[in-house]
């Protein structure tokens, strides 16, 4: 059975939660499918692996844990954010089982996708090079600035609940959380480069690196729209999205409600 069919068996496994909560295939499946495929890799390559590979993988347990920790705690503990997200994300009670497989399988390909440089590095025999520690260096980035952020806000929003976050990171960028994300994705794409061999790896590279970038500017359109209709009429909110990037700091893009097509 070659890896890539092992990989996605795994991170079906691991995202099958969804099934009780479809939004799960996507959010906390997200978490600890990524978890599990860091594993899965370190024990099929365990003959084979090197310092920087090593640590490539672990870094996927440790975001997986993060995250997929982190939104099970919000959705099981939190009763403020539940309440909230009732009138935002649909149930999908009424959604038919093929349609939740179709979001199962489609949900458990991306991951795979998304860390598939990292696999396809081992299994391609390729040894430890600049791109790889490049890469290390900006998952360890990105896991820093998402986790800073998450508590961030969570420690801002125990002061002042019913205010919109512009405090650290915030200042900088309206979603520190999603570009953390985005930059931890783009090291994983980075330490591939020099590895990946022939068009079905990049392929698959490229569809996994993009299309959690996509999934992230979705996210952050769905955040915008939230906020517009709870903080629309603060003078103070208007004043900080007219001059606080929404994504990328630095890049003067403060608006992706309007893109339609955004619709991760």
């Amino acid at each position: 059975m070659s890896t890539f069919l092992i990989a996605l068996i795994v991170a079906m496994a691991a995202s099958a939660i969804g099934f009780k909560k479809y939004v799960w295939f996507i959010s906390i499946g997200y978490g600890f499918a990524v978890c599990a495929l860091g594993i899965t890799y370190l024990i099929k390559f365990h003959n084979i692996m090197y310092a920087a590979a090593v640590i490539a993988c672990v870094l996927f347990i440790v975001y997986g844990l993060r995250l997929g920790g982190y939104l099970a705690y919000r959705e099981l503990k939190i009763s403020s954010y539940n309440n909230k997200m009732k009138t935002e994300i649909k149930d999908g009670k009424g959604m038919s089982i093929v349609a939740k497989c179709a979001i199962w399988i489609s949900a458990a390909l991306l991951y795979v996708c998304e860390t598939s440089p990292v696999m396809f590095r081992l299994e391609n025999g390729a040894a430890s090079d600049g791109w790889l520690t490049a890469g290390i260096i900006l998952m360890i980035c990105g896991l820093c600035i998402e986790t800073a952020a998450d508590l961030q806000k969570n420690a801002a929003k125990k002061k002042r609940p019913g205010r919109f976050v512009d405090t650290g990171l915030y200042r900088v960028v309206r979603c520190p959380n999603y570009f953390g994300e985005m930059t931890f994705w783009t090291g994983v794409f980075v330490s591939g480069i020099s590895s990946n061999a022939g068009a079905a790896q990049w392929v698959c590279a490229l569809l996994g690196y993009l299309g959690i970038i996509y999934v992230m500017f979705g996210g952050a359109r769905r955040l915008e729209i939230r906020q517009n209709k709870s903080y629309g009429s603060d003078p103070e909110y208007q004043a900080y999205v007219k001059s606080t990037p929404i994504m990328i700091p630095l890049i003067p893009l403060y608006s992706v409600e309007k893109y339609k097509w955004l619709v991760a």
